[in-house]
């Protein structure tokens, strides 16, 4: 027999666990976006600054570049320790309840 879906979508303690996940994804993912578009608009409309040298051959463009990939490694991280610390708890106690209404 399988789980009632629309009771366990219906549950408080489940749409607790939907909000507190969209309380971080929300946030993190406009954050991100501005940051990209930031960068996005500044290489089309800053191009002087983009290509001012910091030491050697290297640009700001090309720091603001790369540290798009150490924002996304962050969010990344972030993500990962909010899941195993906040959500995974209360979706395996939720997944436990279902399984006990069968």
């Amino acid at each position: 027999m399988n789980p009632d879906f629309a009771a366990i979508r219906a549950d408080p303690e489940f749409i607790a666990v939907q909000r507190r996940l969209l309380r971080f994804v929300f946030p993190a993912s406009v954050l991100f976006l501005a940051w990209y578009m930031t960068y996005v608009l500044l290489a089309a409309y800053a191009p002087e600054f983009m290509g001012y040298r910091m030491f050697g051959s290297v640009t700001v463009g090309l720091l603001l570049g790369l540290s798009q990939f150490v924002t996304t490694v962050v969010i990344m991280l972030l993500y990962t320790r909010f899941m195993r610390r906040r959500v995974d708890p209360q979706v395996t106690a939720l997944r436990e309840q279902a399984g006990a209404r069968r």
